[in-house]
């Protein structure tokens, strides 16, 4: 049988955490007597549980810094990741490969960082709770609530595995055409995280393709060059068309600090100038890295399964349960 690594904290019915430095306090009610536990979380405090010891909660926060957190079902926090990452009216396929990928992510974390506290922004995966979603889809709530909520318990306890191993299941909104490779963007040499192609983005025109107009000012100064004109020379793109290497105005830089100084929806560029403005167009939403979520609805519309969909932009991987 296969065992997973997951680290444990014993809890009664939580009220509060505060995260304070090194430690963390939890208020727990009990037989109604209040009770102050205190634990400090290291390298020693790892258990190896069989796999059908499945957590029941993840530990999140709305805090930037996460000095407050939450328990939440993990059941409710897929669904609530599912809600906030990906429109809700996508193909159920889809969205049942979101909510594997998501529960991998989740999983993942908490396997490897002891302790390890979920924000429920872009830092980590966008989370909705309940509240929100019925403000996003006011008299449709219900409906697409149920859709979210079928996707997750239809992949109850299901996580995307590489070796036997819990995978870092990374996906963004849509690709260039290809997804890109986890070593260039993030250092992180996966051997599932590799370029793959996804065809089926283009399909959406809409969210594909983006333009953006900067004054000439504004463009250098994010770039800290010098701005009496706009040179553009020496691109060098990999073979699967994202920026790799650029030079403007005499400075080098790599596509990725481009992406992240001027603030970029995609690694994959242009850019031109013409008096004081300067254009730029994308190809592409996000990091580019593992499941591309419109490409994950143009295979689902085309037939394909979600696990289908899964192995594609996660390869070599298997879908598992915990």
């Amino acid at each position: 049988m296969n065992r997973i690594l997951l680290f444990i904290v014993v809890l009664l019915v939580p009220v509060t955490i505060v995260i304070s430095g090194e430690k963390e306090t939890k208020q727990v009610l009990a037989s109604k007597e209040v009770y102050n536990l205190e634990w400090q979380l290291n390298e020693n405090s790892e258990t190896e549980i069989e796999q059908d010891e499945k957590p029941s909660e993840v530990l999140v926060s709305n805090n930037a810094n996460k000095s407050e957190a939450f328990y939440v079902g993990l059941d409710d926090y897929i669904i609530g990741v599912v809600a906030g990452e990906m429109p809700a009216s996508f193909n159920m396929e889809a969205l049942k490969a979101q909510a594997v990928a998501a529960r991998t992510y989740a999983l993942y974390k908490m396997q490897n960082i002891p302790g390890y506290v979920l924000a429920t922004s872009v830092n980590d995966q966008v989370y909705l709770s309940e509240e929100e979603m019925q403000n996003r889809w006011g008299n449709n709530y219900e409906y697409y609530y149920n859709r979210i909520k079928e996707a997750v318990l239809s992949t109850k306890d299901e996580v995307i595995t590489y070796d036997g191993d819990i995978i870092i299941s990374y996906y963004f909104a849509i690709s260039n055409g290809y997804t890109d490779d986890g070593k260039t963007v993030f250092n992180d040499n996966k051997d599932y995280l590799v370029s793959v192609p996804s065809v089926w983005d283009k399909n959406y025109p809409d969210a594909y393709i983006s333009k953006a107009t900067l004054s000439k000012g504004n463009f250098c100064n994010s770039l800290n060059i010098s701005c009496d004109s706009i040179t553009i020379s020496n691109v060098i793109r990999g073979e699967n068309n994202y920026v790799r290497e650029i030079t403007i105005n005499g400075e080098a830089f790599t596509g990725r600090e481009v992406f992240n100084k001027l603030g970029l929806k995609s690694t994959d560029f242009e850019i031109t100038s013409d008096g004081d403005a300067v254009f730029i167009t994308t190809y592409g939403f996000g990091h580019s890295v593992g499941m591309s979520q419109y490409g994950a609805e143009g295979m689902a519309n085309e037939g394909y399964n979600y696990q289908d969909i899964l192995k594609h932009y996660y390869k070599g991987t298997e879908i598992e349960k915990i």
